[in-house]
């Protein structure tokens, strides 16, 4: 029997409250998974989730693997979202377009490196140089990360569209080309994302991390022709950074990690993708990071580096998708 539509979107709501711990848009608290039936159980899992493997079976021109670096360049809108900033903290974001994001891309330009930059729009807006440092080589990829980095699972539908939509005016604007890309702000998905993504034309979202390759998005069981370029946090240098919480690794350690996971895509011809940022690993210390893993990856034949737009397309041209 086929669930009412209304039923599947307050059973996603529920879920979305699980997963925060707080009420949703005024709603009561959901219940724990062990009073949920079936039914709920499988409508929840089967929301958004990961299809057909795009792994292809070869790169271009032969390569062994596929890298694309990708730099979340979130700057002082990581605490502007929460709407209590203080000096202190948006002067750590700023060192993101004033210090961090210049090294970062004299790096990747001396190594002729392409990446994606996924930019809340706001970020953007408050610091303009950033649009003709990224472009300068024409290289990279400017890409959807929200307009001010919203938590959008706490969003009402309508909201999260329209700040969407805005975040893709803008950085058109600012840009001159439109972005195909996005990631969520928070790497999560409310019960309104998937639908959103598809109705705007992205090519490919990049937040999930159902996999190490590229896969296909299904929401409720179907295909929707959006690939799924997935990530995960033991390759984002934030939690591995963090010098105030338990987590911090010396930069070396968190290098020797990264070029693990390269050597283990490389052995298995799939994709290595990895997340920044720029206030954190734009540091001088934790550049070393990068500056380690990027002269390791040099010294393999058949490294294929790309944006995160030119590996969607190409598993997508690969798989027969429109």
């Amino acid at each position: 029997m086929r669930v009412p539509r209304r039923f599947r979107r307050s059973v996603l709501l529920l879920a979305a409250a699980a997963a925060t711990s707080a009420p949703v848009h005024g709603q009561s608290p959901a219940k724990p998974g062990w009073q949920w039936s079936t039914d709920t159980v499988m409508q929840v899992v089967h929301a958004v989730r990961a299809g057909r493997s795009l792994k292809p079976r070869t790169w271009p021109n032969g390569a062994r693997v596929a890298v694309a670096l990708s730099f979340d360049v979130d700057n002082e809108t990581v605490n502007l979202r929460f709407g209590q900033p203080t000096v202190g903290e948006l002067s750590q974001g700023q060192y993101g377009a004033r210090v961090g994001l210049p090294r970062i891309v004299q790096l990747l330009d001396r190594n002729a490196i392409p990446a994606s930059f996924f930019i809340p729009a706001m970020s953007l807006m408050i610091d303009r140089r950033q649009v003709a440092l990224i472009g300068k080589s024409g290289r990279h990829e400017f890409a959807v990360h929200g307009w001010i980095h919203e938590l959008n699972t706490t969003l009402p539908g309508d909201i999260e569209r329209r700040l969407v939509q805005q975040a893709i005016d803008t950085l058109t604007a600012y840009t001159g080309t439109r972005p195909v890309g996005y990631r969520a702000p928070s790497w999560n998905f409310s019960p309104n994302t998937m639908s959103i993504v598809r109705d705007l034309g992205f090519t490919y979202e990049s937040s999930l991390m159902a996999d190490e390759n590229p896969y296909e998005l299904e929401q409720d069981g179907r295909a929707t022709g959006i690939v799924e370029l997935p990530v995960e946090w033991i390759l984002d240098d934030a939690p591995l950074f963090s010098p105030r919480g338990t987590n911090y690794a010396s930069p070396r350690e968190v290098a020797q990690v990264w070029i693990d996971e390269f050597d283990k895509a490389y052995e298995e011809r799939s994709l290595f993708l990895l997340a920044m940022h720029p206030h954190v690993s734009g540091h001088r210390s934790r550049i070393k990071a990068l500056e380690l893993l990027v002269a390791h990856m040099k010294t393999k034949p058949g490294v294929w580096f790309a944006t995160h737009r030119a590996v969607a397309e190409y598993v997508k041209g690969q798989a027969g998708m429109k």
